[in-house]
């Protein structure tokens, strides 16, 4: 396992970039530690796939370094990186067991058969799958194919680092669960470095300890799934993740003040910085409630999901979601917003422009 370092990375398919658009990758600097779960997350085209591609060697960046336990390896070929992938589609042998396919990788490099059987017995039993390892693996079901996938990509035990690029695409929605525990729960076991890629808000929020969310070739926050969700450091952070989405307000600031439709609204703290522009509230649905008194909205459209009612409200023009836990209002209801302060937050060209709490 290794610790990997994205060091003033830069990359463009055109051959002479000459602006910031001309490059699908855009100052990326980066530290993944030695054994950490980590998720790309962010929708297609963002650069995810790019950047996979250039840790494990299929690109060579136009600019930059990448670094495995400080070692530059960025003009090494994928076969002298010791590292293993797991892509989109099983990548098995059909003509072999299950047994054959995860001792393959051992097999090629020379290891006893001792060993191999050890360790594919090991990796079997992870992945619940040892009652299927002289079966041939052409006759297994899409999901089993995917684990024995995986466990190809995790039987050695000397790679620096396993990358997952949308493992689970596809997977039937009923399984995916399912194989996303069991790869959390593989990760607390072996405790390689894993990089998961995906556009799935969830498969990256139930994998990882860390998520870097990308946006146009760019890192736009990296956090815990907790810190993304509550203090979301860019509008598109907080668009992307939730469900639904963080509300995104037109406001105007006066006097060190935030108003939206001509309503005071107070914010979790002091705005900083002087030159804001594009100002937006920022509040997500389940910190907004209903009262006898607020910002006053008119029902657009209820919801229920089950577990509770997702309302969603006009303000002139403005369309805010709120999650309702009690009895929903009505169609057509005139209602009243309560932001909860230390949740609402300010914006300008999408970045946060508030202190929490205050802090300096």
């Amino acid at each position: 396992m290794a610790k990997i370092t994205l060091s003033n990375l830069r990359h463009s398919y055109y051959p002479n970039p000459k602006t910031a658009d001309d490059f699908a990758l855009k100052q990326i600097d980066l530290d993944w530690q030695d054994g950490g779960a980590y998720a790309l997350l962010g929708p297609s085209g963002c650069g995810k796939s790019t950047l996979l591609n250039i840790i494990s060697g299929l690109l060579i960046p136009s600019e930059g370094k990448v670094l495995f336990d400080n070692k530059d390896v960025t003009n090494l070929p994928p076969d002298q990186r010791n590292i293993a992938q797991v892509f989109q589609f099983p990548v098995i042998y059909d003509t072999m067991t299950v047994y054959d396919n995860l001792a393959f990788p051992l097999r090629n490099r020379g290891v006893n058969e001792a060993k191999i059987g050890e360790r594919v017995l090991e990796i079997a039993g992870m992945l619940e799958v040892t009652d299927m390892l002289q079966t041939r693996a052409s006759g297994l079901s899409p999901d089993n194919k995917q684990k024995i996938s995986m466990g190809r990509a995790l039987v050695r035990d000397d790679v620096n680092v396993v990358m997952f690029d949308e493992p689970l695409t596809v997977i039937d929605p009923h399984l995916k669960w399912k194989l996303r525990s069991k790869l959390k729960e593989l990760h607390q076991r072996v405790r390689a470095t894993m990089i998961y890629v995906t556009h799935d808000q969830t498969e990256a929020l139930t994998f990882a300890d860390q998520v870097v969310v990308m946006q146009m070739g760019e890192i736009v926050q990296i956090g815990t799934p907790v810190e993304l969700f509550e203090r979301p450091n860019h509008t598109f952070v907080g668009h992307f993740i939730g469900s639904p989405g963080m509300n995104v307000l037109p406001c105007e600031i006066r006097e060190g003040r935030a108003f939206f439709n001509g309503v005071d609204v107070p914010l979790e703290g002091e705005i900083r910085g002087k030159d804001l522009a594009n100002t937006e509230i920022g509040i997500r649905p389940e910190f907004i409630s209903l009262g006898p008194k607020g910002i006053e909205a008119k029902v657009r459209k209820v919801s229920d999901i089950g577990r509770h009612s997702i309302v969603e409200v006009d303000v002139a023009g403005s369309k805010i979601a709120v999650v309702v836990e009690d009895e929903p209002p009505n169609l057509g209801d005139t209602v009243f917003l309560i932001f909860q302060q230390d949740q609402t937050r300010l914006y300008s060209e999408g970045w946060l422009a508030t202190r929490n709490g205050g802090a300096s």
